[in-house]
């Protein structure tokens, strides 16, 4: 979700580059995230696979595929010289303003290619769309249910990300079936920023951090002061967590989450928070990395972990990338689990 959102900014920031017409004091960037419009459909996949419960495999980088050869493609445009790269912001603008002239040769598109990267990226975005809507009506399958009547709060999720993908893609359509070159752009920017906006609100909404409130000058104000939950509460809370953790395991799952812990113990999320802030004085997710990578140790004790790949021990404990994995042991141990191995 950050690279995706990364992405889109970076897409706008062009965006406003072209529409301010900024970029003719920046030529050097002209068209610099083009490539990333490769990238927006498999990191939207793999996002929502990521939340499905799917594993990442060694074959999830071969959807970036495209977005790398484009990449490689767009060298040839990206070395030429700045009167071409003027010329080309005039021409996808539609600004009625002469062409500088050059007898240097163009040679920033060889295969004549570029003429197609609109009609590319809408072809690569559909059936991304197509795949997507598949995995995700096999989920909804499984459990008996319909995409559009589903109480499964996750799936939910899912098939609400999955419709505003749909609508950018629609927008993408439209916008450029009506408009000259990227001159309607602004209106696949807005939706974006409505996007940006929901996903900000949804973070805002759900963090604990807004609960304190602070001064520069006085120091931070406890966060849970306004708390009504009695020692004696936290006392019951405290342990039923660490039933969760250490007899149920809870922390093996993949999917494991504040809101899922707290369902598990028949407690608010914000009650689980607190006690985890101010009885262990850790966040939830320094909670969970704590008992996974302990786990993560006893398995690489073993014989049976000496043999197991990074990659294999990172997926037994909760893991679903190996670099989160190795980033937490790493915090914790001081060493990464093939170090650890080895002492």
């Amino acid at each position: 979700m950050g690279l995706l959102l990364l992405i889109l900014s970076l897409i706008m920031l062009e965006g406003w580059l072209n529409y301010t017409s900024y970029i003719f004091q920046v030529l050097p960037l002209t068209n610099f995230s083009e490539p990333l419009n490769f990238a927006i459909a498999p990191i939207i996949y793999l996002f929502m696979l990521s939340q499905l419960g799917d594993k990442r495999t060694k074959w999830d980088g071969f959807h970036f595929v495209p977005f790398a050869l484009w990449l490689g493609y767009c060298v040839f445009f990206f070395i030429q010289a700045d009167v071409f790269k003027y010329n080309d912001n005039l021409a996808v603008m539609n600004l009625n303003v002469p062409a500088a002239k050059t007898s240097i040769p163009y040679a920033g598109d060889p295969l004549g290619l570029r003429n197609y990267v609109n009609l590319a990226t809408i072809v690569h975005i559909i059936i991304y769309n197509i795949i997507l809507a598949r995995r995700l009506l096999l989920a909804v399958g499984k459990k008996g249910e319909t995409i559009f009547n589903t109480q499964d709060k996750n799936l939910r999720s899912i098939r609400n990300s999955f419709n505003h993908f749909l609508i950018i893609t629609i927008i993408l359509v439209f916008v450029k079936a009506n408009y000259e070159s990227d001159v309607g752009d602004y209106l696949i920017f807005l939706y974006m920023c409505f996007m940006i906006f929901l996903t900000s609100y949804q973070i805002m909404n759900s963090s604990s951090y807004y609960l304190q409130t602070s001064s520069f000058l006085e120091g931070p104000v406890l966060k849970y002061k306004k708390s009504s939950l009695a020692n004696e509460d936290k006392v019951i809370i405290l342990e039923a967590i660490s039933n969760q953790m250490k007899n149920e395991k809870y922390f093996l799952r993949s999917t494991a989450s504040l809101s899922g812990l707290a369902k598990s113990i028949n407690e608010s999320s914000h009650h689980v928070s607190q006690v985890i802030n101010e009885k262990l004085g850790l966040s939830f997710f320094e909670l969970l990395a704590t008992y996974r990578v302990e786990e993560a140790k006893s398995i690489l004790n073993t014989e049976m972990g000496k043999k197991l790949t990074i990659e294999e021990v990172a997926e037994r404990v909760g893991y679903n990338s190996k670099s989160a994995f190795n980033t937490a042991f790493k915090k914790i141990t001081s060493h990464t689990p093939s170090s650890y191995r080895n002492l």
